[in-house]
């Protein structure tokens, strides 16, 4: 089973901010073979740990430990019961705005990608802040306020970094950072990927090395020793599809050179510059076909190094019009 988590957009959000879009926090649960898409949790956000107006509710990316989903919201870190997604904690923090992944280390803490403050931390099983990074190597809290109930606070966009998949091998923590195209070391800071073609998202570790998105559609494999990218997929040529993937995002890496890959479809946003790429493609398209509609959102399983794909399952058939993670 894969466990899909994500988001139902309200129904004017066409043209609204990513901070009000989203009415429903979503997971999933998907067969292993495309087939069987089914939902197991929608989710709404306490009012105490959101901003008055209008809040985006929507689940970010998670992890997978064992029998258990750790997942966030915009301000929340929850843990799930598998396989049916039965509730078992909840935690939130003042400092805790626009979270993007939660994933617990091996030695029993959790790791929090804490987007809205440009931030990573480490925390304890009861919610205890152990230690903090600001991604860009400055103080945790020198841009920002202890005293500030974050929650409460609907963005801080623009982010000067904007941190998004946190991964650890053996004892290093890693974050990769949307804005500086990379992935860095936060322990060892000399240990750094670039991942120049565009900015990425995800950070999955299989068998030592480190595969990531990027938004615009590709799949880069990495050897985090020596910072140096192995390998690049482009997804578009490898799909065949004429109009714009869609926003690329959600990662999970099943066998070598093997992965199930998220795509959301493509929405407005005040932000144009992350979506240069999108709309560089839609004039690419436009030119070659009459009527292009973005393709819905969607998971695809692929065969990276024949060049195949395997199956493809839509997501918007059961209300998810944005992926985050794929577990």
């Amino acid at each position: 089973m894969l466990y899909v988590t994500g988001g139902r957009q309200r129904a004017s959000a066409e043209r609204q901010e990513e901070w009000h879009r989203f009415a429903g926090a979503l997971i999933l649960g998907c067969e292993s073979d495309g087939g069987g898409v089914r939902p197991l949790v929608d989710y709404q956000s306490p009012r105490e740990v959101c901003p008055d107006d209008q809040p985006s509710v929507v689940f970010k990316a998670g992890s997978r430990c064992g029998d258990e989903l750790h997942v966030c919201t915009q301000t929340e870190v929850l843990r799930y019961r598998l396989p049916e997604c039965h509730p078992l904690g909840h935690l939130s923090l003042p400092f805790f705005n626009d979270l993007h992944h939660v994933t617990p280390t091996p030695w029993g803490t959790r790791l929090v990608a804490v987007t809205g403050l440009d931030m990573v931390a480490e925390l304890s099983p009861d919610g205890v802040l152990l230690r903090g990074w600001d991604v860009l190597g400055g103080e945790p809290w020198q841009r920002f306020s202890r005293d500030v109930d974050y929650r409460r606070v609907a963005t801080t966009k623009p982010h000067l970094s904007h941190p998004n998949a946190v991964f650890t091998i053996a004892d290093d923590i890693w974050v990769t950072r949307f804005e500086q195209r990379d992935a860095l070391c936060l322990t060892r800071p000399r240990l750094r990927i670039d991942i120049a073609i565009e900015r990425p998202h995800d950070g999955c570790v299989f068998d030592g090395l480190v595969y990531f998105t990027t938004v615009d559609g590709h799949v880069v494999k990495a050897d985090p020793q020596r910072g140096e990218v192995l390998a690049v997929w482009p997804l578009a040529p490898l799909m065949g599809c004429g109009a714009p993937l869609g926003w690329c995002r959600g990662l999970k890496v099943v066998g070598e050179d093997q992965v199930v890959v998220g795509f959301s479809r493509l929405r407005w946003t005040r932000f144009s510059e992350n979506v240069a790429w999108a709309k560089s493609r839609l004039r690419s398209a436009l030119r070659v076909a009459a009527h292009v509609r973005p393709e819905p959102t969607r998971i695809v399983a692929l065969d990276l190094r024949h060049g195949e794909v395997l199956w493809q399952a839509n997501l918007e058939d059961q209300g998810m019009h944005a992926v985050f993670s794929i577990l």
